[in-house]
This record gives C-alpha cells, structure tokens and sequence, in this order.
C-alpha cells in the first residue's frame, strides 16, 4: 500500500482511479471528486473540505478524520467502509451504499444522511440537526445512538436498535421489522403506519404515539404523562408498566397497564373493535 503523508490536494479528481492508498495527514481542499473511483484506501487523520470526496469507492477506512461543511455529499454509490473516531460537519452524508460500519462518529449536520443504504452497523454515534436520516435504508443495526434529528428512520426495513435516545418529530414512519431495546423515544407521531415495529425496556414521550400500526408489540415499556390519544387504529400487544394517560381506538390485541388513565372508543372505532384493554392484576 502506497503512504502519501502530509500531503494537500485540490482541484478536479486529484486522485481519480487510485487504489491501495494510505492517506494520512492528507488535507483536501476545496474541489470535487478527489477520491473517486478508487479501491482499498486508508485515510487517517485526514480534513475534507472539497465536494464528494468519496463517490464510488469499494474498500475504504476511514479514521480520526474530520469532514468540514464544504466536504458535502462526502460518500455516495460506495460500499465496505469502516469509519471510526471522526467528526463530521457536512450535510448529506451516505448516499446509496453497502455494508457501513461506524463507531464513535459525531455528525453536526445530520441533513438527508444514510438514504437508501443497505448494511449499516452502527457503535456510539451521534446526531445533530437535519432532517431525515436513514430515509428508505435497510438491514441496520444500532448500539448506541443519540440523536435529536427530525423524521428519523422512516421507511427503513429489517432494523434492531439498542441504547438510543431520539428526541424528534414523527420517527419511524411506514417501517417494517423494527426492534428497538432499552430506549428512550421522544417526540410526537412516533412509529405511525409501521409494520411489525417492537419496543422493549422503552420510555416514550410525545402525543399521540404508535397510531395506525400494525403488529405492534410493547414488552416492559412506559409513557411519559404526556403521551394521549395513543394506538388508534392498531393492532398490538402491550405491556404497559405504569400508567397511561389515554388509549384511543385501538383496533384488536391486548393493552395491559397498571393504570389507565382513560380510554376512548368512539363512533369512529374501526372493525372489528374488540382489543382487550385491561389494568394488570397484583
């Protein structure tokens, strides 16, 4: 593997085609497509400043690196890349690619991020602003995650979540066999017209959660006093630890809890109506 240390780049694809590079301490400045169409690259310690630096790369570590706001749309159509310890302040990061692993990265902007990937393996990473990550990805697993983006995870299949805490706005939308395990979930409109969605050891927060799903399951979960108006339109099976403030149309299951604080079924309850809601037995 060749070393080019101490280096800056700038310009056109100034390392268009490249392969078994080691980058370290390489700087790139203001450009587009400086490491494209490459394979088997390494870069430690490395700033990014141009455009795309990353597009069509097959094999590539990344490590103790820093992305600035002008390194946008960094990783797009790449796949097998390793990043860790690295900080990121460009938008639009992660775009149509394969087998991702990510530990310890920060991402300041966290705008259109991680859509349309497939095999995302995720330890301790963090997010800041933006709007829709993980739009339409699938096959992902997360342990550790902190998040205070808007719509995360909508339309993402086949995902297991582990230690997260999301505050955000209409989270995982229209998903489909989705697990997530001692979370805490804030935000309202949460996991509306999923499929298949799974919350176990979570605290949730927000009006009106979990409405229109389908196959929900609740395991040892509590609500925040907030939270009303939840499950119409669902078919579930939940567990309920503590109190609830309202349950609302829920379709068919089961709703145990350890107080209800009140349900409403109404004239627009939707068949066949009949879920069993119930305070647990001491």
């Amino acid at each position: 593997m060749q070393l080019i240390k101490d280096k800056e780049f700038g310009g056109e694809r100034p390392l268009f085609a490249s392969h078994d590079l080691h980058l370290d301490h390489v700087v790139i400045r203001a450009g587009e497509s400086a490491i494209k169409e490459c394979t088997n690259i390494v870069a430690t310690d490395c700033r990014f400043e141009g455009n795309y630096p990353f597009w069509h790369v097959h094999g590539f570590v990344i490590d103790r690196c820093y992305f600035d706001v002008g390194g946008r749309s960094a990783l797009w159509y790449s796949d097998h890349l390793t990043m860790r310890n690295t900080v990121i302040d460009a938008p639009k990061m992660f775009r149509e690619m394969q087998e991702i692993d990510i530990d310890n990265v920060q991402i300041n902007d966290a705008d259109e991020i991680f859509w349309r990937c497939d095999g995302i393996r995720i330890k301790n990473l963090r997010l800041r602003g933006g709007t829709y990550p993980f739009m339409f990805s699938q096959n992902i697993q997360v342990d550790g995650l902190e998040s205070d983006s808007k719509y995360v995870f909508q339309y993402v299949k086949n995902v297991e979540i582990h230690h997260a805490k999301i505050t955000t706005k209409d989270a995982f939308w229209e998903v489909e066999n989705v697990t997530i395990y001692d979370s805490e979930l804030n935000g309202e409109y949460l996991g509306w017209h999923s499929k298949n969605l799974r919350l176990v050891n979570c605290h949730i927060s927000g009006e009106q959660p979990l409405c229109y799903a389908k196959d929900l399951v609740l395991e040892n979960c509590t609500f925040d006093p907030a939270c009303d108006r939840a499950f119409e339109y669902s078919t579930l099976t939940a567990d309920i630890r503590g109190s609830i403030t309202n349950i609302k149309n829920p379709i068919s299951g089961r709703i145990t809890a350890d107080h209800i604080g009140s349900v409403t079924l109404d004239e627009n309850l939707k068949a066949p109506g009949n879920c069993v809601i119930e305070i647990r037995q001491k």
